[in-house]
């Protein structure tokens, strides 16, 4: 329980892949990290796109990054509508400039893309936004896990037991 009494964020919009937001939500709690689920709005319901619902904690409005110790980006169709936001943004930037983990995979690279933050950044991601990555400046690999300082980056599914794994591990090594 070495991540007892920290917070971290996972963003949430409507159509997140719902194995790549709840598995390493679920590792962070098993860590004892406070994982808690932000979006547009508090309160509201958000679908998975297999139908899995999750409800936003808190707005992202409400969300300082001095407050968390690290954030989690799902996959699926999520991140096309969370990259819209700038408060979205300006957390990803704040964290990124704090040096906080920020975990990211499949097409989660598009919030990463919108805040700016990946030029000269070794990534990964679900290979159809791989030109995406490398146009926003970044060094892409396919590989199941790329951890670039508090990058960490995942392809998809089948990769999530070592980003889960190597996420926790970010966010321990940062309060080691």
């Amino acid at each position: 329980m070495s991540l007892q009494n920290r917070t971290v964020i996972c963003l949430l919009d409507d159509e997140f892949e719902d194995l790549e937001l709840w598995y390493p939500v679920y590792r962070a709690r098993e860590a004892g990290a406070t994982v808690l689920f932000a979006g547009p709005e508090k309160g509201r319901t958000h679908i998975g796109k297999y139908g899995v619902p999750a409800v936003a904690d808190v707005s992202f409005q409400e969300v300082s990054s001095h407050d968390i110790i690290g954030m989690l980006v799902p996959g699926g169709w999520a991140p096309d509508k969370l990259r819209r936001y700038p408060e979205v943004l300006r957390l990803v930037q704040e964290l990124n400039e704090q040096d906080k983990p920020i975990g990211q995979i499949c097409h989660a690279g598009w919030v990463l893309i919108s805040a700016k933050i990946l030029e000269g950044r070794k990534v990964t991601s679900t290979p159809g936004i791989r030109d995406d990555m490398e146009n926003a400046g970044a060094q892409w690999f396919d590989e199941a896990v790329v951890v670039d300082s508090n990058l960490i980056s995942a392809r998809r599914p089948p990769d999530l037991p070592p980003y889960a794994k190597a996420f926790v591990d970010a966010l321990e090594q940062r309060m080691g």
